[in-house]
């Protein structure tokens, strides 16, 4: 089984499956696509009929979206519960990671996901605190109800842990001040060996995407160069 993702410091749709992977302990390949280099499109195109990552590659069978792979782990992987077993438990997990899915557009397009950068104060806006507030009352409603069966939002670690993951690396990045249950949420997943993993191979990268980049200028090109070599 093959995951694809693209730029660890960038993708945050790429750390969604990969994180849910790692943490069931599910074993894959890892191939990283530079995010929109000179040939991704073509790279990406082997692997995606739609032309982005993540992709999950499983013999013959292709899928894409981090949603779709999510689901397609659980199914594949029952044993893991990666989704909660009780009914009402797993109707919620799934409209959480909706929300999140199709949600919070003013953090995601003010705060995109950039791992290594130290932005604190960045991006904040009124439309922003109100994506923030929302995200910090589903953190601790769900602490609270289910804190008696594990750390993790609905207990064990579950699809829905794997969705607010790139969140958890955007309040870091951006200094976000969080409600106490909300923050100490966020530390435990932050600390997770999967997503240290995770920040290391962000570090590790030296590409510099210009339209994930709102607050920061490039570096000059002789160093992305000796960088990349």
């Amino acid at each position: 089984m093959k995951l694809v993702i693209g730029n660890k410091n960038y993708s945050s749709w790429s750390l969604r499956p990969w994180l849910l992977a790692k943490q069931a302990g599910i074993p894959f390949e890892e191939i990283r696509v530079r995010l929109f280099v000179e040939g991704f499109s073509t790279e990406i195109r082997r692997y995606s009929p739609a032309g982005r990552v993540p992709v999950l590659v499983d013999g013959d069978m292709t899928v894409w979206d981090s949603l779709a792979i999510c689901e397609t782990l659980a199914e594949r992987f029952p044993r893991a519960q990666l989704w909660p077993a009780d009914p009402k438990a797993r109707a919620h997990a799934r409209s959480v990671c909706a929300e999140m899915h199709s949600g919070f557009t003013n953090l995601r397009n003010n705060m995109p996901m950039n791992v290594t950068a130290v932005l604190p104060g960045m991006g904040w806006n009124v439309a922003v605190q109100r994506d923030i507030d929302r995200i910090a009352t589903i953190w601790i409603e769900l602490r609270q109800k289910y804190a008696a069966e594990g750390p993790f939002l609905f207990g064990h670690f579950t699809v829905a842990d794997a969705f607010y993951a790139p969140v958890v690396s955007r309040f870091a990045t951006y200094g976000v001040r969080l409600p106490e249950p909300a923050k100490a949420y966020a530390d435990y997943i932050l600390n997770l060996p999967a997503m240290q993993e995770w920040i290391d191979g962000a570090r590790a990268e030296h590409d510099f995407l210009a339209d994930d980049e709102p607050y920061r200028t490039a570096p000059d090109e002789d160093t992305l160069v000796a960088a990349n070599q």
